[in-house]
């Protein structure tokens, strides 16, 4: 009697998780305040990673931002210091209150740091992770961003690009995630984003190192969204960000059919993480972009494989990533050409 009643306890509870998100379309939840909390960016030198630390900058928070390349790490904290100028010179200007009488905004007392760090390597993660404790305290976003891709089919791949590519885009979140999420669990607060890619979610050809990892990477966050649960930490949140391509150069010359790619074009990288930010703040566990990626994995869940295939086809998906491998390979040659070798 008791499986019974709880049985009906769960109907209720899985019907009122429907309304409640049918709810959050309709009307858009309130965005959480992120201002003076510590927040890191994995790959923040580049693409998406630049554009998430802008994000956070003009909300306040102090940004920690982690890239292999120092010199872009330190181009994109420039940017953030000029965001926070810009706050501070708007925070000391004057303004006019109800009354008519001049009053000065609070004062924007935010810093930037950054740190060379090679994610796809164990010990130079918890090194790193050790020092940002030591020199700005403990992390409350952790934004694990950072992505390569070999851009080779399977059987011309090196090795060792298949490591790098499994290491960084997956195994760097576990080691990113246990640095971090002690004190987390300690204060019952935070917040954990993995960048994925819709290509964690369903899968193409001649990227197979890629796609796994992505895959890699969307289990680990569901399983530990799962733990937190299991935990009853309902202060740290998750949030999955899986994009369609984003038009950032890392899969440039990849084409779907030509007459369906005005309808589904690349993304602007702007508009990503703009639609990432929205769903971060909102405490929204996954955000895919844009929207019929969601139909795109439901139809993969209950599709026969081979009618997976037609739609592929049809589409223009199955051999989408082709060209940009071809492109990738040329490159190389040239690149060996060049130096010799």
């Amino acid at each position: 009697m008791n499986i019974l009643l709880e049985l009906f306890v769960v109907t209720f509870r899985v019907l009122w998780a429907f309304v409640l998100a049918a709810a959050k379309w309709l009307v858009r939840p309130k965005e959480k305040s992120v201002a003076g909390q510590v927040c890191l960016i994995t790959g923040a030198g580049s693409g998406l990673g630049r554009l998430f630390a802008l994000e956070f900058a003009r909300r306040r928070a102090l940004l920690v931002l982690w890239d292999i390349n120092t010199q872009s790490n330190e181009e994109t904290a420039g940017m953030v210091r000029h965001i926070y100028r810009e706050m501070a010179e708007a925070a000391a200007a004057p303004r006019v209150a109800g009354d008519g009488e001049k009053e000065a905004l609070p004062h924007c007392n935010l810093q930037v740091y950054t740190y060379t760090c090679d994610v796809g390597k164990r010990e130079n993660v918890y090194l790193t992770a050790e020092r940002v404790r030591k020199e700005v305290g403990e992390v409350s976003v952790l934004v694990n961003n950072a992505g390569v891709v070999s851009g080779h089919h399977l059987l011309e791949c090196p090795d060792e690009l298949i490591e790098r590519t499994m290491m960084v885009n997956c195994h760097a979140h576990f080691w990113t995630t246990k640095a971090f999420l002690p004190k987390m669990l300690e204060m019952n607060h935070g917040h954990i984003v993995t960048v994925a890619s819709s290509l964690g979610l369903f899968s193409t050809a001649g990227v197979e190192d890629y796609c796994a990892s992505k895959f890699g990477a969307v289990g680990f966050h569901e399983s530990l969204s799962h733990e937190l649960k299991a935990a009853e930490k309902d202060g740290i949140k998750t949030t999955l960000v899986c994009p369609y391509l984003v038009d950032t150069g890392m899969f440039r010359g990849c084409r779907i059919r030509k007459e369906i790619e005005p309808f589904l074009p690349p993304l602007k990288p702007e508009y990503c993480v703009k639609q990432a930010m929205r769903a971060i703040l909102t405490d929204q566990p996954m955000i895919c972009t844009p929207r019929l990626m969601y139909m795109v994995t439901f139809m993969k869940s209950i599709l026969p494989f081979e009618a997976v295939v037609c739609m592929y086809r049809f589409l223009g998906a199955d051999k989408c990533m082709y060209p940009f491998i071809a492109q990738r390979k040329q490159a190389t040659n040239n690149n060996e050409a060049k130096n010799g070798i």
